[in-house]
């Protein structure tokens, strides 16, 4: 499959996987969602880097930036329920007795995580009025643009003979001159 093809490709699944994850992950009383959505927004990111060249800079780079504010914003939320589920596994394996200090703990990071949730809230809204979706599916279809130049085969390119009287790489890197 061509680069450019594989980019589209790529890039279309990882763009719906993250959109899949998206329902209800505002519910704190399911944090696997955010967890899952967070994963998807990293590999939709890692694909967006590795193929970038594929894309046409002005509609690449404001998706990226979208993308990875997103993923912020999904960190910002997940970073306190992965603490809280940590707390109450503990509270679980204390006595009884520890439950009001094991809730001292928790009342402030349950605030960090309604905060966390106000900002993916936000990130929500803004990646639905900027229309993330569409842009990211447009973005995977301009990989294949036919007016797009072919990319040079860069085995070919170094490959290929130097022209007569041009300077030759010296065994140690440095340019030797052109035969006299």
């Amino acid at each position: 499959m061509p680069f450019a093809e594989a980019a589209a490709a790529t890039v279309a699944v990882r763009a719906e996987e993250l959109f899949d994850h998206a329902e209800d992950v505002l519910d704190t009383t399911d944090i696997e969602r955010v967890h899952d959505m967070r994963v998807a927004s990293r590999r939709l990111r890692a694909v967006l880097e590795i193929y970038a060249p594929c894309f046409p800079k002005d509609q690449f780079k404001p998706v990226l930036r979208e993308v990875k504010a997103l993923a912020d914003a999904l960190g910002a939320r997940r970073d306190p329920d992965v603490l809280l589920a940590q707390l109450a596994k503990l509270e679980a394996a204390l006595p009884k007795t520890n439950a009001p200090g094991i809730e001292a703990f928790a009342a402030p990071i349950r605030a960090e995580q309604a905060q966390g949730n106000q900002t993916l809230a936000r990130a929500l809204d803004h990646a639905a009025r900027t229309n993330l979706r569409n842009r990211l599916a447009l973005l995977a279809e301009s990989a294949l643009a036919p007016d797009e130049p072919e990319p040079l085969d860069v085995v070919e390119s170094v490959a290929a003979p130097a022209p007569e009287g041009a300077a030759t790489p010296a065994p140690n890197g440095d340019r030797a001159a052109p035969p006299a």
